[in-house]
């Protein structure tokens, strides 16, 4: 039953993200047909993991976009193209680029997190930060986009990139520089203006995440080890 309850959970949440009403009157993409060859040789944890790695990816295009636009500074940094063009630029070209990026040494990971809010670090900023987010997730997923019956996902892992998503959007939302400026400007909230965006887009990658992580150690049979520490001195789980 309660394998049941999470599974049942975990696909209205994955419903949720992908039927949502769409935002600046854009239109959702529409998932593969369920009755195609490919989707036979896949279970509804499989399909989850599609759906699961597929809107967080939406989500950080959704905050590269919204990063270059609070930070036009960073966005100069790396283009005359808009924030719009950079952002696509980014994440259809995968096959071109591989998410390596010489502007960031071809960092990945954390090591690409902790490269956005080096001190000494003049570039790009939202570039690494984004980079690092993205690469992480697909390491925790096998590196993959689809998923079939024969992929294994550690649920750990996964556990692990929810964490360090935590501890990414706290370091966005509190790094300072040596003059005590944000690195990155992200939420604000003033008498006139309360913008969370930010705030939220992170809330729902982590809770898509960390509900995949949960159902799928349900699934397997698979204890998650549960690490508790201060987000201010967290660091990076191994994943």
């Amino acid at each position: 039953m309660r394998f049941l309850c999470l599974t049942t959970a975990c696909c209205l949440v994955c419903a949720c993200a992908t039927s949502a009403p769409p935002i600046e009157g854009k239109p959702i993409p529409e998932r593969g047909d369920r009755s195609s060859a490919s989707q036979l040789t896949k279970n509804d944890f499989d399909r989850m993991a599609d759906v699961e790695l597929a809107e967080n990816t939406q989500s950080l295009r959704n905050l590269m976009l919204k990063l270059y636009k609070r930070n036009p500074n960073q966005l100069a940094k790396s283009t005359s193209d808009n924030a719009e063009k950079m952002t696509e630029w980014v994440f259809e070209n995968e096959l071109q680029h591989h998410w390596q990026f010489k502007e960031i040494v071809n960092k990945q990971g954390t090591d690409a997190i902790f490269l956005a809010f080096d001190a000494n670090y003049q570039n790009d900023r939202v570039l690494p930060f984004i980079v690092g987010l993205q690469t992480m997730l697909a390491k925790a997923h096998g590196n993959k986009t689809e998923f079939y019956l024969t992929d294994k996902i550690e649920p750990q892992n996964i556990y692990n990139v929810a964490r360090n998503i935590e501890i990414a959007a706290w370091k966005l939302s509190n790094a300072r520089d040596a003059e005590g400026n944000l690195y990155l400007l992200t939420n604000e909230i003033s008498d006139k203006d309360r913008n969370l965006s930010f705030e939220r887009e992170f809330g729902k990658m982590i809770g898509r995440t960390d509900l995949y992580a949960i159902a799928l150690a349900e699934k397997s049979q698979r204890l998650i080890s549960r690490v508790i520490q201060s987000i201010a001195t967290a660091v990076f789980l191994p994943f």
